[in-house]
């Protein structure tokens, strides 16, 4: 098919608030070696988004300047090199950046089948929390089944993710929420007990159930000493972001007496190579879960592509429950 040279898109148009985004039209990507050039239906809404928009997240040299790291759209070019695609296979994809447009080049690679019987609507809410949390908690943090597992932000895309994937895997599930709705949708999730972090303390939580063998946190700050505290002998601590700032003060002595393990990882800078491991572990693990029912991606709200800034206000306003998205076909 021959498509057109320009296209629907938001960009940032200066670092600052949601009112930032401004809807424009670019130039159509066109596909390098082992690219694919995707027709977006719909686009995830992540963090990472608006860390961008605000100017603390800036993309890789090579990647598209505009925001969104996950679609799920039809193929409608392939670049050469590429294997495994055709023209008309409906996908969803792991971006280096640009997805809130109507066409977005990534690698073959980083491309999965849309799961049978799914939306493309929810397809386009998997790549970048399943990508996140299969890498962090099973690949870096070896979640075994069994083991008593805490994830910070239990209602955001990330925590709805890892409560279900854990639960698969056989873990006592452990979050923190904002609020009694957000902890009994976590529990309804698979989450064996949620706490409301303004009225509790997920450190005592944790020290009554013998302490956490694996955490994932995204808050960082003040949470990291307690994190640590809230840990069991030889358990690990996983970092995705800090919500909550970088810097902190911590007596390692703690870490060293009880043999913990403090690590962490971005997706974003990772290597082609790298995001295609990830992705073939996902398509072998967390697809079949999804298609024997155990996992879905948890929905909350959806704007036209026009309404990003509404978007990034939902997000921001932290009233959201699971994902939300731009549609964009």
């Amino acid at each position: 098919m021959t498509l057109s040279h320009t296209m629907r898109a938001v960009e940032i148009s200066e670092p600052g608030g949601p009112e930032v985004l401004r809807p424009v039209t670019k130039p159509v990507p066109v596909p390098g070696h082992g690219q694919i050039i995707i027709r977006v239906a719909y686009a995830g809404v992540n963090r990472p988004d608006a860390l961008q928009r605000a100017g603390l997240y800036n993309p890789p040299a090579n990647a598209s300047p505009l925001p969104g790291l996950e679609a799920a759209g039809t193929v409608v070019e392939i670049g050469p090199g590429v294997t495994r695609w055709q023209i008309g296979d409906k996908v969803t994809a792991l971006l280096p950046g640009g997805g809130y447009a109507e066409y977005v080049a990534t690698q073959e690679s980083h491309a999965l089948p849309v799961p049978a019987g799914m939306s493309l609507k929810e397809a386009a809410c998997l790549p970048e929390t399943c990508f996140t949390v299969w890498s962090n908690v099973v690949m870096r943090g070896g979640l075994k089944a069994g083991e008593r597992f805490l994830v910070h932000g239990g209602s955001s895309g990330i925590g709805t993710t890892a409560i279900q994937i854990a639960k698969a895997l056989g873990a006592r599930v452990f979050t923190t929420a904002g609020s009694d709705e957000k902890c009994r949708a976590c529990e309804d999730l698979g989450a064996d007990k949620a706490l409301n972090y303004r009225e509790g303390d997920f450190v005592s939580m944790m020290l009554d159930e013998g302490g956490a063998q694996l955490i994932l946190d995204m808050v960082g700050g003040p949470y990291l000493p307690r994190n640590v505290k809230a840990l069991a002998t030889e358990g690990r601590l996983v970092q995705i972001a800090f919500l909550q700032g970088a810097k902190v003060e911590l007596n390692f002595s703690e870490v060293m007496m009880r043999r913990l393990t403090i690590t962490g990882s971005t997706l974003r800078p990772q290597s082609d190579l790298a995001k295609a491991r990830i992705a073939a572990e996902v398509e072998a693990n967390v697809w079949p879960m999804i298609a024997a029912g155990r996992f879905r991606p948890v929905m909350d709200s959806e704007f036209a592509l026009e309404d990003a800034a509404k978007a990034h206000a939902r997000m921001e306003s932290s009233g959201h429950v699971g994902k939300i998205v731009l549609k964009v076909e």
